[in-house]
């Protein structure tokens, strides 16, 4: 597996990351479905002892992803298989609320950092992430957010600050104010704005870290669903319109056809085509890849080679007509 320097942290991780969004199950916020269907505990620790072994050495999570039950399964590792310091842990906090009324609340930050410490069994979290950048009508809960995770880092409690969001412009919009030291945006070859929305060019400005998620769009770009498909309640799936869609679905099928006939030395094709051309113009930045066996880890560590930039303008090219 390549290895890539996560900007300022300056820590050496793998390109193709571990994701664990899936491993809290299904689960909801309200009324809206959050979580993931068709988890089980038991083939997601293979996946992550298979993680170690293979080197992918930086793994995601958040305090949301199953109300802490992914956060839970990764502390039980150092108990098994796993040695700790082996592994770049990061963990997120804002979409639990709480018994607030509105997002980052600072005692209750400082509660879901303290029981993320606890999850985790660590005594430091690598990188902390504002999961993402609703600070309010007026802003007026930023200063508040960052003040506590400044300090978590003051106290020992974290050694980095990461902003996440779904959507590039709001990472910007906070970006020089909460000067991280890794962004975590959504980014796919069928949803990028990434460079159009200037955020690009901000992370080469300040060498900051990447870690693109959801950069298959929760599956969809597989091309393993021939026929639309609905998902239970629970399921964030069930609120992505594309899965639905016998156009969309049929047209991503060829396009994986033809990377596959492309890129037919490549042990993982498709592969190689979705997931490294989101690295070849961030040289800081890395993918972080849901992988929920052994099975998907060891597909996952063929990826993250080098591609020539000609070849990824054409991958690009390939996916905007889906």
């Amino acid at each position: 597996m390549r290895q890539v320097t996560l900007g300022l942290t300056k820590a050496t991780v793998s390109a193709i990351s571990l994701g664990t969004w899936s491993y809290g199950g299904s689960n909801t916020i309200g009324d809206r479905s959050v979580g993931w269907s068709g988890h089980d505990d038991e083939t997601a620790k293979q996946a992550l002892i298979r993680a170690w072994e293979l080197g992918i050495n930086h793994w995601d999570t958040a305090d949301a992803y199953g109300n802490g039950r992914s956060e839970e399964l990764i502390g039980e590792m150092w108990d098994a298989a796993v040695a700790r310091k082996d592994i770049f842990l990061a963990t997120k906090l804002g979409w639990v609320m709480g018994p607030h009324d509105h997002y980052y609340h600072p005692d209750f930050m400082r509660h879901q950092i303290e029981l993320s410490l606890k999850l985790l069994k660590t005594d430091v979290i690598d990188l902390l992430y504002l999961h993402h950048c609703m600070f309010g009508d007026a802003d007026e809960f930023f200063d508040p957010a960052i003040e506590v995770l400044r300090r978590a880092k003051e106290e020992g409690k974290i050694r980095f600050i990461g902003l996440s969001d779904w959507d590039p412009k709001a990472i910007l919009k906070y970006a020089d104010k909460t000067n991280p030291d890794v962004i975590q945006p959504y980014r796919n070859v069928m949803d990028d704005d990434y460079v159009t929305s200037g955020l690009r060019a901000w992370v080469h400005q300040h060498n900051v870290g990447v870690a693109f998620f959801s950069p298959l769009k929760h599956g969809l770009l597989t091309g393993k669903y021939t026929e639309p498909t609905t998902f239970p309640v629970g399921d964030m799936r069930l609120g992505v319109p594309e899965f639905s869609d016998p156009t969309v679905l049929a047209k991503i099928r060829e396009a994986n056809k033809t990377l596959t006939a492309t890129f037919s030395t490549h042990p993982q094709p498709v592969l190689h085509g979705l997931l490294d051309v989101l690295l070849t113009d961030t040289p800081t930045g890395c993918v972080l890849l849901g992988q929920r066996s052994p099975a998907q880890v060891e597909a996952a560590a063929l990826a993250g080679t080098e591609m020539a930039k000609r070849d990824a303008e054409w991958v690009r090219s390939l996916y905007r007509a889906c």
